[in-house]
């Protein structure tokens, strides 16, 4: 690789997790363990909503749409992971690298803005029950996940052409298992004052706004349940939301305490540690958060999981038959 400007530059390096030979069964087994779990349960969450017409409300909608995108979301890091360990290799090509800031900020993007919509779902469902299923119809679903979708791409689409007009040199080495924005940037030759105005600019309004939408929404929220006067009426106000909130806090804990903390304070190791959190077992757990203590999740599942089963047996008979 030779130094100069971008287009001479054919390939990074992602260093990943260990230099170890002997350590890359184990993570190779692992993380092909966690990603074909997070890829199933969402499936079942997505596939169950669809299915289910008792499910098609304005929360589940947003929760299968969640799972859709959890699903994208860890596909964009953890495959070129998997294949580089099995493969004994640590290339990524640049066009693939910036591929994979692309679509890895659209659906990191797309997941914060989701658990937003649902923060402010959840909001009107406990603090304007009466004139819930008219805020909330059909259309107006759409377009806040249709507004979701077109902020996060024009986010993602930016700072990818604003990696475009670096210039890189030698020592193209990424300690990360993906091609992480930040790192990248730092692997740059040329000035990189202008990018970081912009993904700090970014992370301010498109991050911050959607976490202050969240911390609005259950402030109200809150404060509408402490105004119920039964315990049962308070306790199921908080239960239809509860889930939600144990997703937002651990997705937003990990991201914080990767991008706020002082480059001082921690190891990259330790980096790549909290990442993994955000991107893999964060879309891992999130079916099992939410179907863990939701009823009509579990009916659903098991409704199309019988379903299945059912359907397998007589399209062998019926193909037996022919």
């Amino acid at each position: 690789m030779e130094s100069g400007n971008n287009t001479q530059i054919s390939e990074f390096l992602l260093l990943g997790f260990s230099e170890e030979p002997e350590l890359q069964p184990f993570i190779f087994g692992l993380f092909l363990f966690m990603y074909l779990i997070t890829v199933f349960g969402n499936l079942l969450i997505f596939l169950a909503v669809s299915s289910d017409p008792k499910l098609h409300t304005p929360m589940y909608f947003f929760l299968s749409n969640l799972s859709f995108v959890d699903i994208c979301f860890t596909s964009t890091t953890i495959p070129k992971m998997l294949w580089n360990i099995q493969r004994q290799s640590k290339h990524i090509s640049y066009a693939g690298c910036i591929s994979q800031i692309h679509f890895f900020l659209l659906f990191a993007g797309l997941d914060n803005f989701l658990l937003t919509v649902m923060a402010y779902d959840r909001y009107l469902a406990i603090c304007y029950p009466l004139h819930y299923t008219v805020m909330m119809n059909p259309w107006h679903c759409g377009l806040l996940v249709l507004v979701s979708w077109v902020m996060s791409a024009l986010n993602s689409l930016l700072q990818s052409l604003m990696i475009l007009r670096l210039s890189f040199c030698t020592g193209l080495e990424i300690p990360h298992f993906f091609c992480e924005l930040n790192q990248v940037v730092q692997c740059a030759c040329s000035d990189t004052f202008l990018n970081d105005i912009v993904i700090n600019f970014a992370a301010a309004i498109l991050g911050g706004g959607a976490f202050t939408g969240i911390i609005y929404s259950y402030s109200k929220i809150i404060s509408c349940i402490r105004r119920i006067s039964s315990t049962q009426g308070k306790y199921k106000a908080f239960s239809t939301c509860a889930s939600h909130l144990s997703v937002v806090a651990l997705f937003y804990c990990t991201v914080l305490s990767v991008y706020l903390s002082p480059a001082s304070t921690h190891s990259s190791q330790s980096n790549i540690t909290a990442s993994v959190m955000y991107t893999v077992v964060t879309p891992m757990l999130n079916p099992f958060i939410y179907s863990l203590r939701n009823k009509d999740i579990k009916r659903a599942l098991r409704r199309f999981i019988g379903v299945s089963s059912l359907k397998m047996p007589t399209y062998l008979w019926l193909k037996k038959c022919k």
